[in-house]
Order: structure tokens, then C-alpha cells, then sequence
């Protein structure tokens, strides 16, 4: 036959006839019948691509198309979630077990915690006469003797005021229970003498009733007092041995480990003493102002106790935030009982204004950054401490938080490759020794000087002739490259 101008039909492969009829299909008004097979090509074509609704329009959705890999990926982030559930289950319950062994041995814990934290105390004192050839028992002794008679000393001072102002305070309280009768038998409550005797009399009977409880918590309470007492008294016999063998105590541990793991247990160790001195001793001077601008405070608007109270608020701040508040609410009570509302309110305000000198000036000051402690993370610690364990508790909260702290971020350094273990200067303590005995010694790490470590460390000064170069230079990459060879640890 003649080919028409629009049949191509024989100049195409044999195969092509599905495509070329349905497009004829599609561009023709119905004059050109398909065949058969073109038709059931074009019908399943066009019934797969466009299914819609009954007017021919193509049903749409907004949701992309799946991927290919979508089923595999799911199924590896499952398996990352699953890995990841069953690992924080292992380590939950790891924690559960140590908290439940840690409170088993409290009783021993407590005394050992104690003893270091008085070790902090004394042992500047003891080195010094360590220094001069004192030895090393009687040093510590003579240390622990003077220790305790200073405590005695204050005891015996504040326990006569106490006594002779303590009579007075009572009248003073009974005063102004009965200055509470008044106002409130007045306007606007105007309750009479009957209602106010009713109230009392059910005071009365609900404390009568519980009779057997109070008697109980009574007991319990000479019971913690006592248990408190010798573990002070184990603590003091501890601290007399971490005194006198105290430079020995790193050796041993670092001896029971091995020479590899001997150089993290010394650092480790000296981290967390440091960390135990630096705050008793940042929080003892912090005291010691609290308790002299309060207590002078006190003593020119003529508060009784100055001096006990004085006493109260510088132990009361080894319990950071909590322990000053409890302070301060005390110094206001009695100004209250024995002066009135007037200098109650002055006491109050002298109270707000320490403190805030020292939050926002002599914290900073004294302790810089100190034991790098958010504020939350110190309130969270006391209360958690406070619960857990009571007075004892909210005073080794922050303590106990700071070492965590100090092995957390030893072991974060560690893991960043950056070397905690190498102390500033480029050195760090390894164990030497053998059967008879073992020692710890310094040795450096790397063949670096110093000085030019120290110099790549600075800050850059845009205005110094010996500023640190950009950090995408050659210089810069090679100082950073000198830090990484002496692994210097960040702090």
C-alpha cells in the first residue's frame, strides 16, 4: 500500500507498535481503530498512570513518593534505637545497683568523706610542719589537737550566751505570742477569747494524741545524734592517718592498678583533692565575710546571739545557697521575738544585701571559675543531698557534685585525645619501682619547650606585635599541631 503521510508504521521496529498506537490513541478523535493488542496496550497504560474520579480528573496527594531505601533504612534506625534503649536500661540499672551498694556502706563512706574534707583543713598546716622537720605523726597529731580546741574554744564562748540570752528570748516570744492574741482578738478578724481558747485547746489535744509519734521522732532523733557523733569521731581518727600517710595514699593506688592505668589514678586523684581544697577554702572565706558584715550588722541594731548567729551563718555557707538562706531566716526570727517588725525588716534587708555582695561580687572574685558549677546544678545537688541523706546530705552535696563533675570531665579530655593525665608543663607521673617498693615520678612527655606552648595558647590580640595568627594560617595549624604533640589537657 501507499504510506500515508502519517503512518510510520514500517519504518519502526516491530515493538514500537504498543507506544506508536497509543499515542495515536491519545492525538486521534477516533477515525484510526487500534488493533487487538494496541488496545489492551493503550487500556492498562492509561488505567496505571491517571486514575481519578469519574469526570477523568487525576486523584493528587502532597506526600513524596517513597524511596527505595526507605524500608531498609527504617529497619537500621530501629536497630540504632534498640541498641541505643537497651544500653541506657544497662546503665540505668548499673546505677541502681551502685546507689543500692553506696547506701549499704554509708556508715563507712560518711566517715571517710568526712576525714578527707577535714584533711583539706589541716593539711596545709601539717605540711608546713612537715617542712621543718617535724615528723610526720606528731605533726599531724599536734595539727588535730589545735583543730579540735579551736572548735572547743568557739563552743565554749557561744554556749554561755546562749544559755543567759535564751531566758530572755523566751519572754520575748511569749510577748509577742500575746501581741498575736491581741490582733487577732481586733479588727478585721475580732475573734473572741473562746474561739481563740478552742483554737488552742485543739493545738493542745492534736499534740496530746500524738503523744507516742513525737516520743518516737524524739527517739529517732537521739538516735541520729549519736550515730552523727562517731562517725565525727571515726572521721578525726581518719584524718589523723590521711595526715600522716597522706603523700602515700596516691602511690598505693596508683601500685594496685598498674603502670598503665597508674598515671590517670594519680591525676585523677590530685584533680579531686584539689577540687575538695579549693572549696572549703573558697567557701570558708565566703563565710567568714557573710558572718562579720551580718554579725556586725546584728550587733549595732543590738540583736542578742550576735555571736552565735555570726557562728551560724559561716558554717551555714558550706551549704551554698540553702545554708545562707536558713541562716539568714534566723538572724530575722530573733530580731523579730526581740525587737519587733521594724528591725526585723533592717535585719532582713542587711541579710539580702550580703548576700547579693556576695553572689555577684565576692563569688566571682574568690572563686573565678572556680569548680565550674551552674547555680541550678548547685540548688538540684543540695536539695537531691538534703533528701536523701538530711544536714549531712545538703552539706556533702556540692562537694560529692564537684568530683562527678572533675571525673566527667576527665574522662570527656580523655576521650577528646587531649591527654588529662599531662599537667601543664608537659610532664606527668608515672609508676616506677619493684618488689620492694613503688613511687610515682614526673617525667616529660614530649621534647617541646614549653615556652612555646604557652605562647601558642594565648588569646589573639589584634593590637599586640606578637598576636596568634588567624586560625586558617600555616602558623596557626603548626602551634596547633605543637599543643596536640604535648597533649596539653584543656581546663
Amino acid at each position: 500500500m501507499p504510506e500515508t503521510p502519517g503512518d510510520t508504521s514500517s519504518d519502526r521496529p516491530s515493538g514500537s507498535t504498543g507506544a506508536s498506537a497509543t499515542t495515536r490513541v491519545g492525538n486521534t478523535s477516533g477515525d484510526t481503530v487500534p488493533d487487538d493488542t494496541t488496545a489492551g496496550t493503550t487500556t492498562g497504560t492509561m488505567t496505571a498512570v491517571t486514575t481519578g474520579d469519574a469526570a477523568g480528573n487525576a486523584a493528587s496527594t502532597r506526600a513524596p513518593a517513597p524511596g527505595p531505601d526507605r524500608a531498609q533504612r527504617m529497619q537500621a534506625a530501629t536497630r540504632h534505637v534498640a541498641i541505643a534503649a537497651a544500653q541506657l536500661l544497662l546503665i540505668s540499672a548499673a546505677l541502681i545497683v551502685i546507689g543500692y551498694v553506696l547506701g549499704k556502706l554509708w556508715v563507712i563512706l560518711l566517715p571517710v568523706v568526712l576525714g578527707l574534707l577535714f584533711s583539706t583543713v589541716l593539711w596545709p598546716a601539717t605540711r608546713f610542719l612537715r617542712k621543718h622537720g617535724w615528723p610526720p605523726a606528731l605533726a599531724s597529731i599536734v595539727t588535730l589537737l589545735v583543730f579540735l580546741g579551736a572548735v572547743g574554744g568557739i563552743v565554749a564562748v557561744i554556749a554561755p550566751q546562749v544559755v543567759g540570752q535564751v531566758e530572755d528570748l523566751a519572754n520575748g516570744f511569749a510577748a509577742g505570742l500575746q501581741q498575736v492574741q491581741e490582733w487577732i482578738a481586733g479588727p478585721p478578724l475580732n475573734l473572741g477569747d473562746e474561739q481563740i481558747g478552742n483554737a488552742v485547746d485543739s493545738v493542745i489535744n492534736s499534740v496530746q494524741s500524738n503523744a507516742q509519734n513525737i516520743a518516737g521522732y524524739a527517739v529517732t532523733t537521739a538516735t541520729t545524734i549519736g550515730t552523727l557523733l562517731i562517725n565525727l569521731v571515726l572521721a578525726l581518727v581518719l584524718t589523723f592517718f590521711f595526715l600522716k600517710d597522706g603523700p602515700r595514699w596516691t602511690p598505693w593506688l596508683a601500685a594496685q592498678t598498674g603502670p598503665r592505668a597508674a598515671p590517670h589514678v594519680a591525676a585523677l586523684s590530685t584533680k579531686a583533692w584539689k577540687t575538695l581544697s579549693e572549696f572549703i577554702r573558697q567557701q570558708a572565706l565566703v563565710g567568714f565575710v557573710d558572718a562579720f558584715f551580718i554579725g556586725l550588722g546584728l550587733l549595732i541594731l543590738g540583736v542578742p546571739l550576735v555571736l552565735p548567729l555570726a557562728v551560724l551563718t559561716f558554717f551555714g555557707a558550706f551549704i551554698p545557697i540553702i545554708g545562707a538562706f536558713v541562716a539568714g531566716a534566723f538572724a530575722v526570727l530573733i530580731a523579730l521575738v526581740d525587737q519587733g517588725f521594724t528591725t526585723a525588716l533592717i535585719v532582713l534587708g542587711i541579710v539580702l544585701l550580703v548576700q547579693q555582695l556576695e553572689g555577684n561580687v565576692l563569688q566571682p572574685i574568690i572563686q573565678g571559675r572556680g569548680l565550674n558549677l551552674h547555680a541550678a546544678v548547685v540548688i538540684l545537688a543540695v536539695t537531691a543531698g538534703s533528701s536523701l541523706a538530711g544536714i549531712i546530705g545538703a552539706f556533702l552535696a556540692v562537694p560529692v557534685t564537684a568530683l562527678i563533675a572533675v571525673a566527667y570531665r576527665y574522662g570527656r579530655d580523655q576521650l577528646d585525645g587531649l591527654a588529662p593525665e599531662v599537667a601543664a608543663d608537659g610532664t606527668r607521673q608515672e609508676l616506677t619501682g619493684d618488689a620492694t617498693g613503688s613511687q610515682l615520678v614526673r617525667s616529660q612527655v614530649a621534647d617541646e619547650p614549653v615556652a612555646e606552648t604557652r605562647d601558642a595558647e594565648r588569646e589573639d590580640d589584634p593590637d599586640s606585635s606578637t598576636a596568634a595568627p588567624g586560625p586558617g594560617s600555616p602558623v596557626s595549624r603548626t602551634l596547633g599541631n605543637a599543643r596536640r604533640r604535648l597533649r596539653l589537657h584543656r581546663q
